[in-house]
């Protein structure tokens, strides 16, 4: 149990700052969590986290409407409201 909570928070602590990051960091932290406690194991923790975090980059892109991707004159990418009618 103690390798579990160790793995959690170790994932929570390298969360990312873009919205993908964080919802793969949430998921796999879901993850982790459900698959240690159905299994008792550190593998079973393992495997939740991996499908996890696909699942949370999944469905929260899949979630997002509205929102698009931009790109400044320096390259930094940020999310604002997509143009009316652009989804």
């Amino acid at each position: 149990m103690k390798k579990i909570l160790i793995a959690l928070v170790a994932a929570t602590a390298i969360a990312g700052c873009t919205t993908a990051e964080q919802d793969a960091a949430g998921g796999a932290v879901v993850g982790a969590a459900v698959g240690g406690l159905a299994t008792g194991e550190v593998a079973g923790a393992a495997v939740g986290a991996v499908v996890g975090g696909a699942a949370g980059v999944l469905l929260g892109s899949a979630t997002r409407r509205g929102e698009c991707r931009y790109r400044d004159g320096r390259g930094r990418i940020y999310i604002a409201a997509c143009p009316r009618g652009y989804y």
